[in-house]
């Protein structure tokens, strides 16, 4: 007998948010496949999400309240009831209110789901409550600074429209691990002839999609892009209609930046041969519509939100914004679908309080004063795993005057150092609406199970929480539908003529797309070349953190196809598809070091070291290691993974995280 099919959504981090279509027998999710009416999906998943219902429903699965027993980090706790819980975490709070005020609680929180509803579900709680706030930039800020700062708040083209182009360039980007949806269209313009080239800093997955691929230095794309500027100058393949009639600062930009990028010096600080250059550039001026789809990697360094300003740029020099199939793409903001100050409610601060990076949770937890780090809620995240400079990290954690609170699924390397975990549901446990940051599609879910075990979501506990302190606003007692109802009765230009019926039934529905073409939105109605808002005027080449550094390896920490940052490792088939924790090298780099494939190695710089299973590959460059995924500790062949070699340095605009911008020697393994 086949079970009820419900639809629902893919909850992670990732740009395509695909629609599922769930099989439940008996109060459990059996089975889980793509749903084929999907707009932008249609029916496709990842290898990550083949199994969710292996996830939902693992042996792993936290289901009670616990209160540690041990040591922090020892993972030692004892069960105890959901009303004790509460209790104590609220009683505690008050004591750190008392003695260092409410600023000494600090949020800590992410992606580890999309909803609206639940991922931002602690906010009002915690702007009501007076903590410390969370600047939430680990991704890639820095990438939206450097598109804002030439295009403003113009909106991407519809993905699919990549199926139009003749020239595609996959800058950046491992679309077989992070966006494989978009191959689609990809594949759909080769069809019709079109050429696909990768640039990226080692051969990836997604070789397999292009029909060329270009290495770069790490960090050196943004000059690769000034040196196709120069060249499609030099060469008289601009759209100079275009340009006059759209584009501000052209003429400045190309007498005085252009000039210093001729290729012979892009070739020096790009590490790419002048012919590799100039043919690059000679296809781009060619194709009548070509399409950059620009990946977030290349805006993790110290000059990523630069970098991706400069790619923004090169559309605009041949006339690319406002054609079809052309221009770039660097993700979707739909932010104006929906009233989210509604979510939020920043109302709720009596004042503004202060703001903590992410990025920079070991310096809050060890040296943060006025007041100090006294308590921590953590949900939704695993920063023990996925935060920069690990051992900071882990050194903060490991405080026995740090309150500690976790909500999670799993007993995480971050909840082993927790005072109290709080079981979690899944995705599939509990209400939320969706958008996504790679599509122009939205869609709603409704609990597919009942909640395992006595998990509760995140609006559910902070409900609990709300309620335990005494805050008394309606806000807080009402159900997660009812927000997300209220947020569709608030009408948005962008949800107008939805599909309102599929959306209310659980089916994935596209927003009305806006039109990518002149005039664009900026203040100045063109494509800003010229940007006297910002620091730098014109954008130009600016070196890494980590251009001349100390050790001689860049470290790349790179997705993997089979997890997805510290997400999906309670999956053994999938942590076996992994393999093991590798550090991928090049064979001239493993000679010089005396070093041979599959033996263990240390990875190491001021920050600490980490121990990896060699991988020695052509595929990485010389001077380049790659180190995929974000392995949690129970499963690493040392004590750290890689993060405990990331720096907590942040981007040059915007304060995002710099994980590939950073350098390492390798030895090996005493």
């Amino acid at each position: 007998m086949s079970g009820t099919i419900v639809r629902s959504v893919c909850p992670y981090d990732c740009p395509d948010t695909c629609g599922l279509l769930v099989e439940v027998k008996d109060g459990r999710a059996v089975k889980v496949t793509g749903d084929p009416e999907h707009p932008f999906t249609r029916g496709t998943l990842c290898p990550k999400m083949l199994h969710y219902e292996r996830t939902v429903h693992s042996p792993l699965r936290l289901t009670m309240p616990l209160l540690r027993s041990g040591p922090k980090g020892s993972g030692q706790f004892r069960t105890i009831g959901w009303d004790e819980a509460i209790e104590r975490i609220t009683a505690r709070w008050d004591e750190v209110i008392a003695g260092h005020g409410p600023e000494a609680i600090l949020p800590y929180s992410y992606a580890g789901t999309m909803g609206l509803v639940q991922r931002n579900s602690g906010h009002p709680f915690f702007h009501r409550l007076g903590a410390s706030r969370l600047a939430r930039t680990i991704c890639s800020p820095a990438k939206d600074a450097g598109w804002q700062a030439v295009m403003g708040e113009t909106p991407a083209p519809h993905p699919d429209t990549v199926a139009k182009s003749d020239l595609v360039i996959l800058w950046g980007i491992n679309a077989t691990a992070t966006s494989i949806h978009f191959l689609h269209g990809v594949r759909e313009a080769k069809k019709v002839g079109a050429r696909v080239w990768l640039i990226d800093t080692y051969e990836t997955p997604t070789t397999a999609a292009a029909d060329r691929t270009i290495l770069v230095r790490p960090g050196s794309d943004g000059a690769l892009a000034l040196g196709m500027m120069h060249l499609l100058a030099r060469d008289g393949q601009l759209d100079r209609e275009f340009i006059a009639a759209h584009v501000q600062g052209f003429e400045e930009f190309a007498s005085h930046i252009l000039p210093l990028y001729p290729p012979e010096r892009v070739s020096l600080l790009t590490g790419l041969t002048v012919p590799v250059i100039e043919d690059l550039a000679a296809a781009y001026g060619r194709a009548k519509a070509p399409f950059i789809r620009l990946g977030s990697g290349l805006s993790r360094y110290g000059n990523g939100a630069m970098t991706v300003r400069t790619i923004a740029t090169l559309p605009a020099l041949v006339g690319a914004y406002g054609k079809e199939g052309a221009g770039c793409f660097c993700g979707v903001s739909t932010g104006g679908a929906f009233a989210l100050a509604e979510v939020t409610r920043e109302d709720f601060m009596e004042r503004p309080t202060r703001i903590v990076n992410m990025n920079r949770l070991g310096h809050a937890l060890t040296e943060l004063s006025d007041p100090p780090v006294m308590g921590l809620y953590v949900y939704h995240s695993n920063p023990a795993a996925v935060t920069p400079d690990q051992n900071a990290v882990l050194r903060g954690l490991a405080r026995d005057d740090l309150f500690t609170v976790v909500h999670e699924r799993f007993m995480t390397d971050t909840a082993r150092y927790a005072d109290i975990v709080l079981p979690a549901t899944s995705s599939l446990e509990q209400s939320d609406i969706y958008r996504s940051y790679g599509t122009y599609c939205i869609q709603r879910a409704r609990p597919a199970i009942p909640a395992v075990g006595e998990s509760r979501s995140n609006w559910e506990v902070f409900s609990l929480l709300a309620n335990a302190m005494g805050f008394h606003e309606p806000f807080f007692r009402q159900s997660a539908d009812g927000l997300i109802d209220r947020l569709l009765a608030i009408p948005r230009p962008f949800r107008e003529g939805i599909d309102a019926v599929g959306l209310a039934e659980g089916k994935g529905v596209e927003l009305r797309l806006p039109a990518v073409a002149p005039p664009f939105a900026t203040p100045s109605g063109k494509v800003e070349i010229l940007n006297h808002r910002e620091p730098e005027p014109f954008p130009r080449y600016i070196p890494t953190h980590e251009e001349e550094g100390e050790f001689p390896l860049r470290l790349m920490t790179a997705p993997t196809l089979f997890a997805l940052n510290a997400s999906f490792y309670e999956q053994e088939e999938l942590r076996d598809k992994q393999g093991r924790m590798e550090l991928q090298m090049n064979p001239v780099d493993a000679a010089a070091r005396g070093l041979t494939n599959g033996e263990e190695v240390t990875a190491f710089n001021r920050l600490g070291e980490v121990v990896f299973i060699l991988a020695v590959t052509p595929k990485v460059p010389a001077g380049v290691v790659v180190a995929e995924g974000v392995w949690w500790l129970a499963h690493t062949p040392g004590s750290r993974s890689v993060n405990a070699l990331v720096s907590q340095r942040l981007t040059d605009r915007g304060e995002g995280s710099t994980f590939y911008d950073n350098r390492v020697e390798v030895r090996e393994s005493l």
